[in-house]
């Protein structure tokens, strides 16, 4: 009997051995922490809500006004500007100046009116300029060293970015008679007056085409110039046999033309300056040599902001006014003054 009861204990040991050493080993550790927390909040008391109770107001937003001034800014199309230049040379010798000499007093005025509008596709430029120049010698008369009315007016309309359909009306005469000094071989001079205000007198209107690639370049293609040559004066062609292409005591002429026109005006280095007009005349109907060609140039170099340098020339080869090419140059220093 008691053999039988060692032998199912035996049994039960062994067999219950056996079935623990089958299970596996857990690898997987326990967050402490997280059970922790988890047992906290588990315990966790919440505050206790407000029992007065409250009344939320609704927001009211209403649309305010709030007053204020408006700039006065208005878009200026005009430039303008105005340039004045006086110019004066004097020189003195004494009676016994070994060298010899006479004394003179020379003056000379400029004064230049520039105005442009621009409001695309329209423009508008005019220019008057003005010139007058005299000199005095001892035992002599006075005599002009310039003088020139220069008006030009040009309303052009934008056809692409370089090109310009224009009207153009140019006006150009002269202040004062003009006199040729002849010799009479007796020490004396002859003045004869071979020119006055409004002989010659010359009016052109032109429509055509306008290149301007840049601001300071443009050429002027006139498909279609009229100009009138004018000399009210019919005393003149006593003294000039050609009486600038106007048939004698005649006031009038006119002429058909394809005109061309190139300007350029630039500060081409610091405080130097150069303007500079090129005119063609190509009369309808007439030979070569009745073509007139006409340049004017300024060079002015600045020196401070009121005194400056200036070079001016004109050269012109016109068959009605002489045989040759004309040429004038001056050189002078003097006031010049832009405004604004």
């Amino acid at each position: 009997m008691l053999k039988t009861r060692l032998g199912l204990l035996f049994l039960v040991l062994f067999t219950g051995g056996i079935s623990a050493k089958a299970q596996q080993t857990d690898t997987l550790k326990t967050d402490s922490v997280k059970i922790d927390t988890a047992q906290i909040n588990k315990y966790r008391i919440d505050s206790r809500r407000n029992a007065i109770p409250t009344r939320v107001r609704p927001i009211q937003i209403q649309r305010e006004q709030i007053p204020f001034t408006m700039l006065d800014y208005k878009i200026n199309y005009w430039k303008k500007s105005i340039t004045f230049g006086l110019n004066f040379s004097q020189s003195a010798f004494s009676n016994n100046y070994a060298a010899g000499g006479v004394n003179a007093v020379a003056l000379g005025t400029n004064f230049i009116y520039h105005t442009e509008y621009n409001k695309a596709p329209f423009s508008y430029v005019s220019e008057l300029n003005l010139q007058y120049g005299v000199s005095k010698n001892k035992d002599q008369g006075k005599r002009k060293t310039n003088d020139r009315i220069f008006f030009d007016n040009k309303l052009a309309s934008q056809l692409s970015k370089k090109w310009y359909f224009f009207g153009s009306l140019t006006f150009e005469s002269q202040f004062d008679k003009g006199f040729n000094y002849i010799d009479n071989g007796n020490g004396t001079t002859m003045a004869q007056n071979i020119s006055n205000f409004m002989s010659p007198g010359y009016l052109t209107e032109t429509l055509g085409f306008e290149y301007k690639p840049t601001g300071y370049f443009d050429l002027r293609l006139g498909t279609g110039t009229a100009r009138q040559t004018f000399v009210l004066d019919t005393s003149i062609y006593h003294n000039q046999p050609d009486n600038y292409g106007v048939k004698p005591r005649s006031t009038v002429r006119n002429d058909l033309a394809f005109s061309v026109v190139a300007l350029f005006d630039k500060d081409i280095m610091k405080n130097i300056h150069l303007n500079t007009r090129y005119a063609l005349f190509i009369p309808y109907g007439q030979s070569a040599e009745f073509i007139t060609h006409r340049v004017d140039m300024v060079l002015s170099a600045r020196v401070n902001r009121l005194i400056n340098v200036t070079i001016n020339g004109t050269v012109l080869y016109d068959r009605h006014t002489a045989r040759d090419a004309q040429a004038t140059e001056g050189m002078a220093l003097g006031m010049l003054y832009k405004f604004p």
